[in-house]
């Protein structure tokens, strides 16, 4: 079997007729079985998605979710994971997971001595020890924890002003170059039959890079393909322009992957260009952290107006903060006296949010109520301001 055939995507449903709408309603088939897409994965950095237990996230109607590649990689060991039955016999989620390549964190989280041809030699920061990563040891680190859908290593440069304009399409075409010298390589040493590897698309804000990068990734007939290289410092303006380019020049019958894009105006700009799947740290990093979203917008929860304010976070919402009845009052409360039921119950919450909005972002498509849909959900017409995201970011 090929990992062609060990992923199936179908598209159910394309809503709407207009010019530049390329939204589609689809479903994704693995080994450990299926998800709907447009599809948000949350992330489960270290194999677990922090303060939740796997039946909780799997009650927010969350089917799919992400690991990190390069955490598990120090610690406990990929090898370690296999031994122990794989990623998902140790963290005991039964259903799809995707683990990103590790290329990102690898760039822009570790001290690095040495970037070059063969990959990244960086010092972990659990022990200061040496540590090698690039295209061969990325795919024979995926391959042991077996995840069903793997990412190749990519070279992803940071955006914004870390680089110099001067050195920014120099170092981005380098990046892009790059990626797909590594994507042969990694096609070459990815063996498991029952794992998907994905594609990652480079290229920066260059739209030219992007379309070059696009034909010469899909040039290799891969199950899916990733745009990756947003929200890594950019404006929500660039990563729009980058993501309504790039989208549609993609293969229409395999899944298509935002990476690391999760603010709700951005997911439905993305589902519009036509993405299917999404990953992001926002609502568990931003749960922990006492904000929680709601349709009209976000809410900081440790702020003193909810101090006496006896209505959930959301009344129409189903989690089990809000139909569970616990106020905004008691949860500031929670907030305030450092217990650890409030970041549970705000992570719960801000997920099924995602899971709320995906859910209806596929009925509006299906029924071609788009127009309908961003009525109801008012905070997907709000620019969240400069606030970068962070693709493939780790919830630490």
């Amino acid at each position: 079997m090929t990992d062609r055939q060990s992923l199936r995507f179908e598209v159910l449903h394309r809503g709407g007729d207009r010019p530049g709408w390329h939204g589609r309603r689809g479903r994704v088939t693995t080994p450990h079985g299926s998800f709907e897409t447009p599809a948000f994965m949350p992330v489960a950095t270290a194999a677990a998605m922090k303060g939740l237990t796997p039946l909780q996230v799997r009650g927010t109607g969350s089917e799919c979710i992400l690991n990190n590649a390069f955490h598990l990689l120090l610690r406990p060991g990929a090898q370690r994971v296999e031994a122990l039955g794989g990623v998902h016999t140790f963290m005991r989620w039964d259903g799809p997971i995707l683990t990103d390549s590790g290329g990102f964190q690898a760039f822009s989280m570790a001290q690095i001595n040495r970037i070059d041809e063969d990959g990244v030699a960086f010092r972990s920061f659990i022990d200061g020890a040496q540590v090698h990563l690039g295209p061969e040891s990325s795919m024979a680190v995926q391959q042991s924890l077996g995840a069903d859908i793997a990412m190749a290593f990519d070279d992803c440069p940071p955006a914004g002003d870390a680089i110099p304009q001067s050195q920014r399409r120099t170092r981005t075409l380098e990046a892009k170059d790059r990626t797909l010298r590594w994507l042969a390589r990694c096609i070459g040493a990815h063996r498991r039959s029952d794992q998907a590897l994905f594609a990652i698309i480079q290229g920066g804000t260059e739209l030219d890079l992007r379309t070059a990068s696009v034909n010469e990734s899909c040039a290799f007939d891969l199950p899916g393909y990733a745009i990756g290289g947003v929200a890594v410092g950019e404006g929500t303006d660039a990563i729009e322009r980058v993501v309504r380019h790039t989208t549609p020049l993609l293969p229409l019958d395999r899944p298509r992957y935002l990476m690391g894009v999760g603010y709700p105006r951005d997911i439905v700009m993305a589902v519009e260009s036509g993405v299917d799947m999404f990953d992001c740290v926002l609502p568990t990093r931003n749960g922990r952290n006492g904000m929680v979203f709601t349709r009209d917008g976000s809410i900081r929860l440790r702020n003193a107006v909810h101090s006496v304010d006896a209505r959930p976070i959301e009344a129409d919402c189903d989690c089990e903060a809000c139909a569970g009845g616990f106020s905004r009052a008691y949860l500031r409360h929670l907030f305030m006296a450092s217990e650890m039921l409030g970041p549970t119950l705000a992570s719960l919450h801000n997920i099924r949010f995602f899971q709320r909005l995906l859910l209806d972002i596929r009925h509006a498509i299906e029924d071609d109520a788009w127009l309908h849909f961003r009525n109801r959900w008012p905070c997907v017409n709000q620019v969240h301001g400069s606030t970068p995201q962070e693709t493939g970011a780790t919830d630490d």
